[in-house]
């Protein structure tokens, strides 16, 4: 499985044709507290930037976009009752949705983990 970041913080692990898709742990320590998460339903499909879920905070809400082009085909549904799970583990078992890609290519577009790194690092 092949990992990719956006300059906004989303990630994309991808397997085949399919990927899976969170925000960073650095996104998560920036947003604080994270009290719901709204993922896009079975079915929806997604362009690249898209907004596809919300991540709600104590006090706000931040969009969370869509790294590349897809058809939604699983919400993370633990995330209904504990959102919280997004800043335990952003990278993990806090992944947003599932989605099958739609354009490949647009991979070439993201980072991978060690240009994330750095790219974070100069933040």
């Amino acid at each position: 499985m092949s990992r990719y970041f956006t300059e906004d913080h989303e990630w994309v692990d991808v397997d085949g044709d399919i990927g899976i898709v969170g925000i960073s742990e650095y996104a998560q320590e920036q947003l604080g507290d994270i009290v719901f998460v709204d993922v896009p339903e079975e079915g929806k499909e997604l362009a690249k930037g898209d907004e596809a879920a919300v991540v709600e905070l104590v006090k706000a809400a931040s969009d969370v976009y869509s790294p590349v082009s897809g058809t939604v085909i699983e919400a993370n549904a633990s995330l209904g009752d504990t959102p919280g799970l997004v800043n335990e583990d952003p990278e993990g078992d806090g992944w947003f949705y599932k989605l099958t890609l739609s354009d490949p290519d647009e991979l070439n577009e993201l980072m991978d983990e060690i240009a994330y790194q750095a790219f974070v690092a100069k933040l």
